[in-house]
């Protein structure tokens, strides 16, 4: 089962966001999901979505349950263990004087993380991240759009981080980005984290890694179905890359995504962004097109009616 081949690729339109993090983060166990998730949407997004400076915001949230087939086994590469996740951040910015005015504000979002974050590691992405291909016309996503999505975390075989990103940008990604049944391959390979600087500054929360997650990877993959991811898996294609992913990779755990909801794309709030994820799924549910009208968002954005 193959995707079109003839679908447009999108893939530019990340281009502008030179600088990145990506952050993954953990609930705090005695937080419930439901509360968990509602709270990151709702209220610490749109919170996240106004301070200055960002160029590009977005949440996904991981299923903890769906699927043992997420990724192939492989011998000779393990899962990390002890890993268990609830999402990944990513948060860009269109220049380094852009992410400077962001870390001047940023505190006011830190602050927030520990009331539903029990961890936090924020993976510094200073030359950006590449997508490859996407073929998924919608910008803002803000929900489960009924694609197969997934983030495939890797952990290094060697000390060799050069040797490690140039597998990943030069040999994997690129290859799976070729195969029509991607519809969306982005890859994130950020510097080694450094526990003696640990990101982000959140009080009361998590940033310390394993040895094993200190070099990572990330890729984010979109198929139009698991009977689509599971036929690419299964074919030549990917079979041979296997011998480099044995060299270069010695840990794999996949994440199955529940949502991907954007809130700042282009250094403008989505609606997501302005109103929350829920409010604004409710608005586009009920076609309230009152509630996108000038007037409705400049009271919305500044709290003053506009004057005529």
């Amino acid at each position: 089962m193959k995707a079109p081949t003839h679908q447009p690729d999108f893939s530019e339109r990340d281009i502008p966001v030179a600088i990145n993090t990506y952050t993954t983060v953990l609930r705090r166990q005695r937080v419930p999901h439901e509360l968990f998730a509602t709270y990151w949407r709702d209220v610490h997004g749109p919170l996240c979505s106004r301070l200055p400076g960002l160029a590009w915001y977005t949440q996904t949230h991981f299923h903890r349950e769906q699927d043992d087939h997420l990724w192939p086994a492989i011998e000779g590469v393990q899962a990390f263990p002890n890993y268990a996740l609830d999402g990944g951040v990513e948060i860009g910015f269109a220049s380094a004087d852009d992410q400077q005015t962001f870390m001047d504000a940023c505190h006011l979002l830190f602050s927030d993380e520990q009331n539903m974050f029990a961890e936090t590691i924020a993976y510094a992405l200073p030359n950006g991240s590449t997508t490859l291909v996407d073929k998924i016309a919608e910008p803002a996503t803000n929900g489960d759009d009924g694609l197969d999505r997934m983030h495939v975390h890797f952990g290094a075989a060697h000390d060799d981080a050069s040797a490690f990103s140039r597998f990943l940008s030069d040999e994997l990604a690129p290859a799976m980005a070729q195969d029509p049944a991607l519809l969306k391959v982005r890859l994130h390979t950020p510097e080694r984290y450094d526990n003696d600087d640990p990101a982000p500054p959140a009080p009361d929360v998590g940033h310390q890694v394993p040895p094993e997650r200190e070099l990572v990877a990330v890729l984010e993959l979109a198929f139009q179905s698991p009977l689509t991811r599971r036929a690419f898996f299964e074919s030549d294609a990917f079979t041979r890359l296997e011998n480099g992913i044995q060299q270069h990779i010695a840990y794999t755990t996949a994440f199955a995504v529940s949502g991907h909801y954007v809130y700042v794309r282009d250094k403008q709030m989505t609606l997501a962004g302005l109103r929350g994820s829920r409010p604004a799924q409710l608005i586009e549910q009920l076609g309230a097109n009152n509630q996108i009208t000038p007037d409705v968002m400049h009271l919305i954005r500044t709290g003053t009616v506009k004057s005529d």
